[in-house]
């Protein structure tokens, strides 16, 4: 398995901890000039669940890959927060939020892996 496959699992796991639900794996490697290798879509169902899903994305792939990400964005509103890890995305949304962008749409031609909620 690949780097890039850890990081994966690590920020499922992250998100799982946290009781992140509805996580979708985009799977974008053969997709032409997609700015990623993979896209990972989870929701919590408030802000501070938002917040609260992202450190422990953050701080699990720290502790268990010793990588940090090139950046995280909406942080201050916690609707939707990105993390950049160069080949991994991760999207964490408010429901609504959700709804609202449907990212799985823009990329329904790739393949996509749905993760089963553990509550």
């Amino acid at each position: 398995m690949n780097q890039t496959n850890f990081l994966v699992e690590t920020i499922v796991k992250g998100l799982q901890e946290k009781k992140g639900h509805g996580i979708v794996i985009v799977d974008l490697r053969e997709i032409q000039g997609a700015i990623c290798q993979y896209m990972i879509i989870c929701e919590g169902n408030n802000p501070n669940q938002i917040t609260s899903l992202s450190d422990s994305v953050d701080e699990t792939v720290r502790r268990d890959l010793k990588e940090k990400p090139v950046s995280i964005h909406g942080l201050r509103n916690a609707q939707w927060v990105g993390l950049d890890y160069g080949t991994v995305l991760v999207h964490i949304f408010l429901p609504e939020t959700r709804s609202f962008y449907r990212l799985e749409n823009l990329w329904e031609d790739s393949k996509m892996k749905r993760i089963p909620d553990l509550d």
